[in-house]
């Protein structure tokens, strides 16, 4: 089923989780673990990213396969222009059809490994708004794209990070899934501009529970994400404690989900890292406190 439908038609905010292509047994193992113990949740949908240079196309597939066949999930694929002429990227969209997938989220892609700079293939794309214009033109996929609350790293500026934003949805995207961010006032911000401009698809904040202090500094630093002070001090003082950093992330997740529900968001989109734990909590503490209702009651 074509996401942007799940939304239309939900009369409660979506839930989905992300998950990544492994690349060891360990890893394959932790996947399917993740898999069983979220699918019991019942997510809306999940997605399956897709690696560095298409590096991973099979292994998401098959992943994808799996999860609609053996788990009963709809899903969607990730999918990037990276080291891919515009033929390549046809061959795996008819793959992409062939099997069933009915949701793509449509990325320009990160450079690939050992390289910092992006740079377009010869007889590929630039730009993720040119793969969705290709998909929307060609294709009946439902279509989403990511959106930056504090800017795209490659992006000028606030502004031209925006209007690009707006030039994807009238290219085709139908919803926005959000970089991960960890203070809300980034998230109603962004959302009130975006409206301001013209961009009237669902935009569903992406929320990372934190695992551990140095692994949310390393991903913050890639993608220019702030960590809010305070959180930052508690995190400094569990630095040396996995365990408690990750009972810190599920609380403050909770609150932070808890807090963009009450105040209207269409859902939230889980980045799971492939473990269930964190995610498993957050997302039934969100559905025994119900905080989308108190929004509701505010419109009434």
């Amino acid at each position: 089923m074509r996401i942007d439908q799940i939304i239309e038609n939900a009369d409660r905010p979506v839930f989905s989780f992300e998950f990544f292509p492994p690349k060891t047994p360990e890893g394959e193992a932790n996947l399917q673990r993740a898999l069983a113990e979220l699918q019991e949740l019942k997510p809306d949908y999940v997605s399956v990213t897709y690696g560095a240079g298409g590096s991973t196309r099979g292994k998401t597939l098959d992943i994808i396969r799996d999860i609609k066949a053996e788990h009963g999930l709809e899903a969607m694929a990730h999918f990037t222009c990276v080291n891919a002429t515009t033929d390549d990227l046809r061959g795996v969209l008819n793959e992409m059809r062939e099997v069933g997938i009915d949701n793509v989220l449509a990325l320009r892609g990160d450079p690939p490994q050992g390289e910092e700079r992006w740079t377009k293939t010869e007889g590929g794309l630039e730009y993720s708004r040119e793969l969705i214009e290709l998909i929307d033109t060609e294709y009946e996929f439902a279509i989403g794209a990511a959106a930056f609350p504090e800017v795209h790293i490659d992006a000028t500026d606030a502004e031209s990070d925006l209007r690009y934003l707006k030039q994807k949805v009238d290219a085709g995207a139908k919803f926005l899934i959000t970089q991960l961010f960890f203070d809300n006032a980034h998230y109603y911000d962004f959302v009130e501009r975006a409206r301001d401009i013209g961009v009237d698809v669902p935009i569903i904040p992406g929320i990372m529970p934190i695992m551990n202090a140095g692994q949310v500094r390393r991903m913050t630093a890639m993608c220019g994400t702030e960590i809010p002070g305070p959180l930052q001090e508690q995190l400094e003082q569990r630095a040396d404690d996995p365990a408690a950093a990750a009972e810190l992330g599920v609380a403050y997740a909770t609150l932070q989900c808890a807090d963009l529900l009450a105040n209207g968001a269409p859902g939230i989109h889980f980045y799971t890292l492939n473990k269930s734990p964190s995610t498993r909590a957050i997302l039934s503490a969100l559905r025994l406190m119900r905080p989308w209702e108190r929004a509701a009651s505010l419109v009434e």
